[in-house]
C-alpha cells in the first residue's frame, strides 16, 4: 500500500539534487524491498560438500536462516597451490549448486517407511512370538507370507514406522540369518567411501562386527582398469587435476573433461595458454572435443588399434630411427624391458614349429638358484651390459621373508646386482653387444603372438592378414640359449628380452632377415597405422602425427606428456587392451613419475586419501581380523542368476595359442575355480553354517582349520560357489546405502529383479539350460530361483528406484545435515561434511541408524546367539606373503593336481570370535587390537599405542563397565572422523614418519624425509572445518605432497626408487601368468568387442509396424546429473529434456523413421527402455547413448514389448566376466578389496531400436494409449 501512496504523491515527494546534479535523493518509502532482502538474509554460513562421487570435492558455503538452508554457494579459500600454478578453485558446478533442493522436496524421505505387506505380518508374528528373532522366523519361513511382500517390490505400498520398530525388525532378521544360515548370508553395498567415509565407515564397521559381508564397488562400476593393477600392482593411483597444468602435451583419451570433471576443467583450458597441444580421442563430438585442437574419433569399441599404432610409430621413431637416450635410460631402469622371458616350442594346426613366450626366467630355473635361499622363483633375471646373467635389485622375492633375512633392504630399483651390489646397466636387447666391443650373442628364432585383429564381429570391421594363418602372427625376434647349470649339469633355456618381443610384436622392422614386420607406415600389418585405419577409421597421417609429437615433446620435457583417459575406455569387455596399450606409449615414452606426465585416469571419487585411519574404523579391525568381503561384480553375477543366459563361450575369448583341452566349460566355471584356489573372495562362503563348522570339528576332536582342510577335500564341507541356487546358499539380507544400486550401477537390472527379488521384471529371454551353458563347476537347477533375498533394506534422503524395490527404507541425513570427511583424485586437500542443519523430519545420519542397528542387534541375540566362533575364509591377499603362492603351473587341489594347502592353493582358513550381545559396545569404542598389533596398509605395519592414548583423551573414555571400559570413544560422527584422521599417516605427521620409516626396512632406502618436515603436524577435524587442509605425503600413495612439485602418481618409485608392487619390482610390458597367456593377453593387442547375442532372436519378436534397427549401446555420463544424483532434481529436469533419452545420430534416425523427441524403445534379450529420442550430427552412426544414469522414475512410460514401465539404462545390459580377472596368489595378480577381480562391462551391448507407436502411462487413468504418429 505505502508504494501505491508514493506513486501517488510522486510528483510531491520531497526531493534534494547532489552531485551539481547529477543525483537525486527522494523521501519514498524503500520498506517493500525488504522481502527480497530477507531472501538472501541468513544466519550463519556452514561449510559442507556433496557426497556424490563425481571427483570434485568442491568446498560449499551453506547458507542457514531459521534452521532452514536457504541456498549454497561456491568457498574460495583454499590454500594456495604456488606461485606458477592455477588455483583449484573456484570448484563447483551446477548440479551442486542445485542440491538443496532436496532437503525439501517431495522427493525427500521423511520417516521409516516399511513395505505394507511385510510390517503386516511382522506385527502380527511380533504379538504372538517369544522373541522378535521368533517372529522373523514366523513370517520368512512362511512361503506364501514372503512371497507377498516381495512381489510388492517396486510397486509401491510403504507405511511409516518408527525408529524402534524398524531396528528391532532388522536386527531380528540378521539374528536369525546367522543363526540358521550364517552371518554371510547378511550382505551390505556402498560405494565410494571417499565421498563420505564416516558414512560409509557406519555400514560396514556393523557389518563387520556380526561376520556380514562388504560388496566392492569399485570394480562393479566397472570403473576399476584391471590393465593398472595388471601393469603396476597398483589401483588407480593418479595425478591431481593441477598437475595437468605442468604437462605440454595432453591427449584426452575417452574422458569428457568439460562435463564430467567440471571443477578442474579449467586446468585443462588454461595450460592451453602456456602453449601445451591438446588431443581429444572420442567417439561422439563431446564437450572436450571443443577445447581440443584436434579431434579424433575412431568407432567406438577401437581405442586399442589406435593406441598399438601410435605405440608402433613410438618405436619406430624413437627406439630405431633415433634412440632417445632418456626414452631407452627410462625403460632399461623402471619397466620389464630387459627381463629375460623363457620361450616354449609350440606345433601350430597347418604343422609349422613356433616359439611361444612362457615364464620370466627366475633365479629357480638355475641348477644353484643363483645363491638365493629366500624366494628364488620369485626373483627375476636379466643380462647385463658385460653379457653376464645378473639378478637386479627390486623383484617381488626380495619384498618378502624373514627378518634378519640376507637379502634384505634389496627391495628397491637402484641399478645394482642382488648377489654383490655392483652397479649394473641391463641390456635392453639381446642384438646389442657387449661392453667390451664383443659381438651380441644371438641367433634369430621364429615366435608366434595371437592375433584377434582379424575376428569377425558383426557391425565391426575386421582385418584379416593372409600371414596370420589361423590366427597366428610368426615374427623373428633375437633369441639366445643359456646355460642353467655348471659343467657336468648342463640345462639350458631358450629366452628372449621383453624389449625384443614387445617391437616384434608391434611389427616394427629391425632389420632381421626374412622378418614379417612393415617397413612402411602405409603396410597393412599389424600394427602399423594404414592397418588400424581399416578397423577405427582414423586417417593413418592423424595416427602418425600424434604419436610422432606426443613422443617427441616426452623426449625433450622428460615425460611431460599426458594422457587423461576416462571410464569410457573402461566399459569394454577387452578393456584391458584399450588400457595397456594407451600404458605402453607412455611407459615407452617415459611419462610414468614425471611431473606434468603419465596416466591421469579418473572415474570416479576414489581416493581414500587417509586409507589407512579409515580402514580400522571401517572394517572394525580394532576389535577383530579378518573381515569379509567380496568382489561385487561375481557376486552379483553368481545371485542374480546372469551366468545362467550367458551366450559368450570361453572358446571365443581363448588365445588360438592355447591348449583348449585345459580351458572348457563356462565363465562361471572360472569363477569358482578361482574362489576354490583362493584367488578370489567367495560370499557366501561355505554351504554349512560357519558356526556349525566349529563345532563339528570341535565334536570331531580336530583343530578347526585341519577339520576344514579335510572336510573340503573328502566333499563333506562345500563350498557355496559350487550352487549358488541352493537356497542354503542365497543371500539372505542386503542393506544398501549411499547408493542407488539398482536404478544406477546394477548391470543387468531384470536379472535382479527376477532373481535377486522376485518382482516384476522385464527379461525377454531365457536361460540356456543345462546343455548349452556348459558348466562343469557348478550345480544346475533346471528351475532358477526367483527371489532369494529375505529383507532389502536402503538407507536414502531421497526416493531413488532402489528405495522402490527395498522392503524398507530409512531417511538418512543429507550432506548438509552431518559431519564426515571428504577427498578426492583430484586435488590434496582433505573436506569435511557438516552438520549446517539438524536431519529434517526423522532422518539420522548413517552413522546414527547403523548404530541403533548394533545396539538393537545386542538386545534381540541375546537367546539366540551369544560369544560364538565361526570359520572365515580369505583369498590370497595383495601385499601380504600370500601373494606368492603358485609361482608357475595352477594347480588345483580339487582335481587332485595339488594338497590344499590355506593360504598357498586354497584361501586362508581363520576362526574368529563373535560377541553379539557386546555389538553396540564395541561399534562405539576403538578396540584392543590397535594397540595390540598396530596398524598399516600395503605391506608395511607400524605400532599406534601412542595415537590410542591421544585418542582418549580427545574423544574421551567409556566408563560403562564391560568389554570397552576405559577405550576411547566412538559415540559421535565427528569421534569417528578423529580416529580416521588420528590414525591415518596422511593426516598424523608422527605416523607418516613411523610409516616411511617401516618401508624404508624393506627397500634399505630412508624416504622418511618426505615427512620429516611436517612430524608435529596433526590434522583435526574442527581444522578442516575452517579450511580445507593439504594431506601429509604417505607410503600409501606413490606421489607426494610438495610445494615444489604437483601429485603425481610412480613419483616416488621413480625418484625414491622404490618398487612398483609387481613381480619384477618394475612396470610390465609382458604379464606371464598362464592364464593371461592362454586367454591371449601376455602382451598387448588390439581385440574387438565381444559378440554378446543379445539381439539374436529378439527382432521383429514383436513388431508394432515401424522399423527396427540394431546399435551399439552406450552410457557415458551426463550434464544433469552426477550418476543418478541431481536426475530427479526440479533444476536439473528444467536445464534438460525432463526424463529419460537417449542420443542417436541423424543418419540412424531417418533409417528408422525417428524425429527428434519421438518416443523410442530400445529392447533385447535382457529388457527394454522407453524413452525419448535426441536426434543429433555429434553422434556416430552405428551407436546409440544413453546417458548414465537416467532413473525410470520421473516421465516413463511402458514398455510396448514388455508391458511394464520403460526400464533404466541397466534394463538392457548383463554383465560377462572375464578369467584373467579371477587370477589370484600371484604378486600384482592377487585379491584386494576393490583392487582387482572380475569387472562390471557394458558397452559391448548391442539393442534393437524403434519408434514407439502406443505411448502408455500404466496410470489407470487412460482406457486407451496415446498412438504416436
Amino acid at each position: 500500500m505505502s508504494h501505491f501512496l508514493d506513486r501517488l504523491t510522486h510528483f510531491s515527494s520531497p526531493k534534494e539534487s547532489f552531485s551539481d546534479g547529477h543525483g537525486v535523493t527522494t523521501g519514498e518509502d524503500r520498506t517493500w524491498e525488504d522481502a527480497y532482502r530477507d531472501r538472501w538474509a541468513h544466519d550463519k554460513i556452514v561449510r559442507s560438500t556433496h557426497g556424490v562421487n563425481c571427483t570434485g570435492s568442491c568446498s560449499w558455503k551453506i547458507y542457514v536462516k531459521g534452521g532452514i538452508v536457504t541456498w549454497e554457494t561456491q568457498q574460495t579459500d583454499y590454500p594456495r597451490t604456488r606461485d606458477d600454478l592455477p588455483n583449484h578453485e573456484p570448484r563447483g558446478c551446477a548440479r551442486g549448486a542445485s542440491y538443496s533442493w532436496y532437503l525439501y522436496s517431495a522427493n525427500r524421505v521423511k520417516y521409516p517407511m516399511v513395505r505394507g505387506r511385510l510390517l503386516q505380518h511382522w506385527r502380527a508374528a511380533l504379538a504372538v512370538s517369544k522373541s522378535p528373532v521368533d517372529a522373523w522366523a514366523n513370517i520368512v519361513e512362511n512361503t506364501a507370507a514372503r512371497s507377498e511382500w516381495q512381489k510388492q517390490r517396486g510397486l509401491g505400498g510403504f507405511v511409516r514406522s518408527t525408529w524402534e520398530e524398524v531396528n528391532q525388525l532388522i536386527a531380528s532378521a540378521n539374528v536369525y540369518t546367522a543363526k540358521k544360515y550364517g552371518p554371510d548370508r547378511v550382505m551390505g553395498f556402498s560405494p565410494i567411501p571417499a565421498m563420505s567415509m564416516v558414512s560409509y565407515a557406519a555400514g560396514s564397521r556393523y557389518l563387520s562386527l556380526i561376520g556380514g559381508v562388504c560388496l566392492s564397488f569399485y570394480d562393479w562400476y566397472c570403473d576399476l582398469p584391471p590393465s593398472s593393477p595388471q601393469v603396476w600392482g597398483e589401483q588407480t593411483d593418479v595425478p591431481e587435476s593441477a598437475d595437468w597444468y605442468n604437462s605440454n602435451f595432453i591427449i584426452a583419451w575417452g574422458s569428457n573433461v568439460p562435463q564430467t570433471r567440471t571443477p578442474d576443467a579449467h586446468f585443462f583450458t588454461e595450460v592451453r595458454y602456456k602453449g601445451a597441444k591438446t588431443v581429444a580421442i572420442t567417439p561422439d563430438y563431446s564437450e572436450v572435443a571443443k577445447l581440443a585442437d584436434l579431434w579424433m574419433h575412431p568407432k567406438q569399441g577401437t581405442d586399442a588399434a589406435v593406441a598399438m599404432a601410435m605405440g608402433h610409430v613410438i618405436l619406430k621413431e624413437f627406439y630405431f630411427n633415433k634412440r632417445s637416450a632418456y626414452f631407452d635410460d627410462y625403460v632399461r631402469r623402471y619397466t620389464d624391458m630387459p627381463n629375460l622371458v623363457q620361450l616354449e616350442e609350440r606345433t601350430l594346426p597347418d604343422g609349422r614349429k613356433v616359439m611361444v613366450p612362457g615364464h620370466y626366467l627366475r633365479a629357480s630355473d638355475f641348477n644353484g638358484k643363483l645363491g638365493q635361499d629366500n624366494n628364488p622363483e620369485w626373483k627375476t633375471v636379466a643380462i647385463d651390459e658385460n653379457d653376464k646373467i645378473v639378478l637386479p635389485n627390486g623383484s617381488i622375492g626380495f619384498r618378502w621373508g624373514a627378518e634378519g633375512r640376507s637379502d634384505m633392504g634389496k627391495w628397491n630399483l637402484e641399478s645394482k646386482e642382488a648377489r654383490g651390489d655392483a652397479e649394473v646397466k641391463l641390456k635392453l636387447s639381446l642384438m646389442e653387444g657387449a661392453k667390451d666391443g664383443s659381438a651380441a650373442d644371438y641367433e634369430v628364432g621364429d615366435v608366434g603372438f595371437p592375433y584377434f585383429g582379424g575376428i569377425d564381429t558383426p557391425n565391426f570391421n575386421a582385418n584379416k592378414q593372409g600371414e596370420a594363418v589361423d590366427d597366428v602372427l610368426v615374427r623373428k625376434v633375437p633369441v639366445r640359449r643359456i646355460k642353467l647349470g655348471k659343467a657336468g649339469e648342463e640345462r639350458y633355456a631358450l629366452v628372449a628380452t621383453v624389449f625384443d618381443l614387445t617391437v616384434a610384436n608391434y611389427g616394427v622392422a629391425r632389420g632381421l632377415a626374412g622378418e614379417n614386420a612393415a617397413l612402411s607406415y602405409d603396410d597393412d600389418t599389424p600394427y602399423t597405422p594404414a592397418w588400424q585405419e581399416k578397423i577405427t577409421g582414423v586417417k593413418r597421417d592423424q595416427v602418425i602425427a600424434v604419436a610422432r609429437q606426443f613422443a617427441d615433446n616426452a623426449d625433450k620435457t622428460k615425460g611431460k606428456s599426458m594422457v587423461i583417459i576416462g571410464a569410457a575406455m573402461n566399459h569394454w569387455y577387452h578393456s584391458d587392451m584399450n588400457y595397456r596399450g594407451i600404458i605402453n606409449m607412455l611407459m615407452m615414452c617415459g611419462c610414468i613419475g614425471q611431473s606434468g606426465g603419465g596416466w591421469a585416469h579418473y572415474v570416479g571419487q576414489e581416493k581414500l586419501r587417509p586409507q589407512t585411519g579409515w580402514t580400522a574404523l571401517a572394517f572394525a579391525l580394532d576389535w577383530v581380523r579378518p573381515p569379509r568381503q567380496m568382489n561385487g561384480t561375481s557376486f552379483f553375477y553368481a545371485h542374480t542368476d546372469q551366468w545362467r543366459y550367458e551366450k559368450l563361450g570361453v572358446e571365443e575369448i581363448l588365445s588360438p595359442l592355447a591348449d583348449k583341452s585345459k580351458f572348457g566349460g563356462s565363465l562361471i566355471d572360472y569363477n569358482v575355480r578361482a574362489e576354490r584356489m583362493g584367488w578370489l573372495p567367495s560370499a557366501p562362503q561355505l554351504e554349512t553354517n560357519s558356526f556349525q563348522v566349529v563345532k563339528d570339528a570341535q565334536a570331531a576332536g580336530m583343530d578347526t582349520k585341519d577339520y576344514v582342510v579335510k572336510s573340503l577335500k573328502d566333499g563333506s564341507l562345500k563350498m557355496s560357489c559350487e550352487d549358488p541356487d541352493n537356497p542354503k546358499n542365497w543371500p539372505r539380507n542386503m542393506f544398501v546405502w549411499r547408493s542407488n544400486l539398482l536404478g544406477s550401477s546394477g548391470k543387468g537390472h531384470e536379472y535382479f529383479l527376477k532373481h535377486l527379488l522376485g518382482t516384476t521384471n522385464g527379461v525377454q529371454g531365457k536361460d540356456l539350460g543345462a546343455e548349452e551353458a556348459k558348466p562343469t563347476e557348478v550345480q544346475w537347477h533346471d528351475k532358477a530361483p526367483e527371489g532369494k533375498l529375505d529383507l532389502l533394506v536402503t538407507l536414502d534422503f531421497r526416493m531413488s528406484t532402489t528405495c522402490l524395490y527395498s522392503d524398507i527404507v530409512l531417511p538418512t541425513a543429507t550432506w548438509y545435515e552431518k559431519n564426515d570427511l571428504n577427498t578426492s583424485d583430484m586435488h590434496p586437500f582433505i573436506h569435511p561434511l557438516s552438520t549446517a542443519v539438524d536431519p529434517a523430519w526423522q532422518s539420522r545420519s548413517d552413522w546414527e541408524i547403523y548404530k541403533g542397528f548394533a545396539q538393537a542387534y545386542s538386545e534381540v541375540c541375546v537367546g539366540h546367539l551369544g560369544v560364538e566362533k565361526e570359520v572365515v575364509l580369505t583369498p590370497l591377499m595383495h601385499d601380504t606373503p600370500s601373494e606368492l603362492a603358485q609361482a608357475f603351473d595352477v594347480k588345483e587341489w580339487k582335481k587332485g593336481e595339488c594338497d590344499l594347502i590355506p593360504g598357498k592353493t586354497a584361501p586362508t582358513i581363520a576362526v574368529i570370535e563373535r560377541d553379539y550381545p557386546n555389538t553396540f559396545a564395541r561399534f562405539t569404542a576403538l578396540g584392543p587390537l590397535m594397540e595390540k598389533a598396530g596398524n598399516g596398509g600395503k605391506g608395511i605395519g607400524w605400532d599406534t599405542k601412542v595415537e590410542v592414548q591421544q585418542l582418549q583423551s580427545l574423544n574421551g573414555k567409556v566408563h560403562t563397565e564391560g568389554v570397552s571400559k576405559g577405550m576411547a570413544k566412538i559415540v559421535t560422527d565427528i569421534d569417528a572422523a578423529e580416529v580416521i584422521l588420528q590414525l591415518a599417516p596422511e593426516t598424523n605427521g608422527h605416523v607418516a614418519v613411523k610409516a616411511w620409516e617401516a618401508l624404508s626396512k624393506i627397500t634399505g632406502r630412508d624416504h622418511t624425509h618426505l615427512a620429516i618436515h611436517r612430524e608435529d603436524e596433526k590434522i583435526r577435524f574442527r581444522d578442516v572445518q575452517a579450511q580445507p587442509r593439504k594431506i601429509i605425503s604417505s607410503p600409501t600413495w606413490s606421489g607426494i605432497e610438495s610445494e615444489t612439485v604437483s601429485y603425481n602418481a610412480g613419483y616416488t618409485n621413480v625418484h625414491e626408487m622404490i618398487p612398483w608392487r609387481t613381480l619384477t619390482g618394475r612396470q610390465h610390458f609382458y604379464l606371464d601368468h598362464p592364464w593371461m597367456v592362454a586367454f591371449g593377453e601376455g602382451f598387448s593387442s588390439y581385440r574387438p568387442p565381444v559378440d554378446l547375442k543379445a539381439v539374436v532372436g529378439i527382432k521383429d519378436r514383436k513388431p508394432n509396424g515401424n522399423k527396427e534397427i540394431s546399435l551399439n549401446f552406450i552410457t557415458p555420463h551426463q550434464k544433469w546429473g552426477i550418476h543418478s544424483t541431481y536426475t530427479d532434481n526440479l533444476i536439473m529436469l528444467t536445464l534438460s529434456r525432463g526424463g529419460p533419452c537417449v542420443w542417436l545420430s541423424e543418419d540412424d534416425a531417418k533409417e528408422a523413421g525417428i524425429a527428434d523427441n519421438d518416443w523410442i524403445e530400445l529392447f533385447n534379450t535382457n529388457g527394454a527402455i522407453a524413452a525419448r529420442a535426441v536426434v543429433s550430427q555429434r553422434v556416430n552412426p552405428g551407436m546409440v547413448m544413453m546417458y548414465h544414469a537416467q532413473e525410470k522414475i520421473v516421465n516413463t512410460p511402458g514398455a510396448e514389448i514388455t508391458g511394464t514401465r520403460g526400464g533404466i539404462h541397466n534394463s538392457v545390459t548383463r554383465i560377462t566376466t572375464k578369467p584373467t580377472h579371477m587370477i589370484g596368489g600371484y604378486a600384482q595378480f592377487s585379491y584386494g578389496f576393490n583392487y582387482y577381480g572380475t569387472i562390471g562391462t557394458n558397452r559391448d551391448e548391442f539393442v534393437v531400436v524403434r519408434k514407439m507407436r502406443k505411448i502408455d502411462w500404466l496410470d489407470g487413468e487412460s482406457a486407451t494409449p496415446t498412438i504416436q504418429a
